[in-house]
């Protein structure tokens, strides 16, 4: 039945289009239309008389029935928001009439969803699922913790809440599907965080706590249900936290940025950060039983810790969102302390986004060059051993071209977090590390070149390369990075950076040599060319000198010249063309009229053909 799939769809597509007054008359459109089908609607003319609400024999008859009632809740849901939404703009605030229609609306669409609820619950006569019971129930406890919030009961909204987070837990553990996560990430977890904050509950006891706490655990058969689900939903800690624990300790209670050292006093960033400690301990497991040339799979043995910093950044970012909702200054210990939090876990994030794209250019940050890639064939007839042409070698280093210029833009992404800006020394080992990287860059951009081959456009980029490489190599030479056994991040040791160096000043030798032979072969080249005359190479600057022996050929050949068209239309009234001939006359006797006739003939064609190209003058 999907009873959670049809409500967010809906309120999806309503965004799309404009606010929620429009969600509502879409809403209206389409339980007319459902009604009509239904056969349940008031004829026109007819006097209208109240239906009884939904029964379970009804949904058993069709399911559409179940439609409705979604229908009608959210519209009643839609109209309370809408109303929310045009008043939240008053100075005095939501209050008096305005505030009893909106809960009256609330309370409309609860009394649909509940109506729902238990008419699912006969799942004999309705065919439906515990899951479809459980969304049914999750989508009536969020409409009532709505209703409750708008009423200013926090604890009545909390309890509401959590139930409705619970079950949409359970479901996402279950049916691995996205839709839960977001209701709950989107507009439960808000809510019981401004429920918790107005009830003085302590900030640093997380979401998911609170929700455990307030769930009705009196209800067995609910309790049943959900635990089915995901026997950890309501354990404080779950077996696979424990397990995790225990490799990894106790949650952090501090984070230290550059030697300064913040208490994290948020719960939601303590386990966030826990949870990246895990997964930097399975990613260096991983990269150990993986060989360098499995360069895919070492990439996506990094998915899980980019996942944990991105939590942990997110995280962070609310608990500062909420600080400053609140109207607490930038100036407080609290946000302070935030900032430097979040500019740390940032850091981190982007750091294995370049450990990622690190690993992903190969050996040695991609300095060493990669073997022949040899293709067997598969026909034992052809051809056994096939090597990769030129196109392929060239689409490879463009696609490491392209995760270089990824890191750079990652290194020049660190300097927008909060107290980059003033930290100089830190701006000094950016600049090292993005020197390193650009001469890594300029060497794959010169190996495309020599497959060309253009071994002078090489050489100038091998020469920018060992520029950037020397100017990195002065400062990350005496830097405290050093070669550790850990996952490849944004530290890069000096150990790199000399190999680099070396290689690139063998490099540069190498096509310098090069390019002199390619010099001194177009120089023989060019004087064993046969002699054109200088006569004929006038808009050639003579680089080597000019020859006096041969200015120009003599005796002269006989050379065809071309002529311009204009001497052959000046001559057209003195040729014979083919079919131009004038006819004689036949006899003697009428030689006079033939005259008189030829003359008269001449005269007109005289007269048509006067001037060039045939125009009259």
């Amino acid at each position: 039945m999907e009873v959670t799939k049809f409500v967010v769809s809906g309120r999806d597509k309503a965004k799309l289009y404009g606010d929620y007054a429009t969600y509502r008359t879409q809403l209206s459109n389409r339980i007319h239309n459902l009604r009509t089908k239904l056969g349940i609607s008031t004829k026109p003319r007819a006097k209208y008389s109240s239906k009884g609400p939904v029964t379970a024999e009804d949904i058993a008859s069709n399911h559409e029935f179940i439609n409705l009632l979604l229908l009608t809740s959210e519209r009643a849901w839609a109209h309370a928001m809408s109303m929310r939404e045009i008043h939240s703009a008053d100075s005095k605030g939501i209050s008096g009439s305005t505030r009893s229609h909106i809960i009256s609306r609330f309370r409309k669409s609860t009394i649909y969803a509940n109506n729902l609820f238990q008419c699912l619950t006969d799942q004999t006569q309705t065919g439906a699922t515990n899951e479809d019971v459980l969304e049914a129930r999750a989508y009536a406890a969020a409409l009532t913790g709505a209703m409750e919030f708008q009423k200013d009961k926090w604890e009545a909204c909390i309890k509401s809440y959590s139930e409705a987070r619970i079950i949409y837990s359970a479901l996402a553990t279950a049916t691995k599907s996205d839709i839960f996560k977001d209701l709950v990430s989107n507009e439960v977890d808000q809510s019981i965080r401004y429920g918790a904050y107005q009830m003085k509950l302590p900030r640093t006891v997380a979401v998911p706590t609170i929700a455990r706490k307030f769930f009705p655990r009196s209800d067995t058969e609910l309790v049943v249900q959900v635990e089915k689900l995901d026997p950890d939903v309501l354990n404080e800690q779950p077996m696979k936290a424990r397990s995790e624990s225990a490799d990894i300790g106790a949650v952090p209670k501090t984070i230290t940025w550059r030697s300064r050292t913040v208490d994290l006093e948020d719960a939601a960033i303590a386990s966030a950060l826990a949870s990246v400690n895990s997964a930097a301990q399975k990613l260096s497991k991983t990269l150990a039983s993986v060989t360098a040339a499995q360069a895919k799979e070492r990439a996506s043995a990094y998915d899980d810790i980019l996942i944990a910093s991105q939590d942990a950044a997110d995280a962070t970012k609310r608990a500062i969102e909420e600080l400053l909702g609140e109207g607490v200054g930038q100036g407080d210990k609290r946000i302070q302390g935030l900032q430097i939090t979040r500019t740390a876990v940032g850091y981190d994030l982007v750091s294995w986004r370049i450990g990622r794209n690190r690993v992903l250019v190969g050996e040695r940050d991609g300095s060493v060059v990669d073997g022949p890639v040899i293709h067997q064939s598969k026909k034992k007839s052809q051809k056994p051993m096939k090597e990769e042409g030129t196109g392929r070698k060239l689409a490879h280093l463009r696609e490491k071209a392209v995760l270089y210029d990824s890191i750079l833009q990652s290194l020049d992404s660190i300097k927008e977090l909060p107290g980059i800006a003033a930290d100089e020394a830190l701006q000094e080992e950016l600049k090292a590390k993005y020197n390193y990287f650009s001469a890594l860059k300029c060497l794959t951009i010169a190996r495309s070149h020599t497959l060309l081959p253009n071994p002078k456009n090489a050489l100038a980029l091998l020469a920018r390369a060992s520029e950037k490489c020397n100017s990195a190599h002065s400062y990350l030479s005496t830097s405290m990075d050093t070669d550790s056994p850990s996952p490849p991040n944004i530290n890069v040791s000096p150990t790199e950076v000399q190999s680099l160096k070396d290689l690139l000043d063998g490099e540069v030798q190498h096509y310098r040599a090069l390019v002199e032979l390619s010099n001194l072969s177009q120089t023989q080249n060019s004087l064993s060319a046969n002699k054109v005359p200088l006569i004929e190479r006038l808009s050639e600057y003579p680089a080597q000198g000019v020859d006096l022996e041969n200015l120009v050929t003599y005796p002269p050949k006989l050379e065809p010249v071309p002529v311009k068209p204009l001497f052959f239309d000046a001559a057209w009234n003195y040729i014979e063309y083919p079919g131009r001939e004038v006819e004689k006359p036949a006899a003697q006797n009428g030689v006079k009229g033939s005259l008189s006739s030829e003359s008269k003939s001449a005269e007109q064609t005289a007269q048509q053909k006067k001037g060039w190209f045939g125009f009259g003058r």
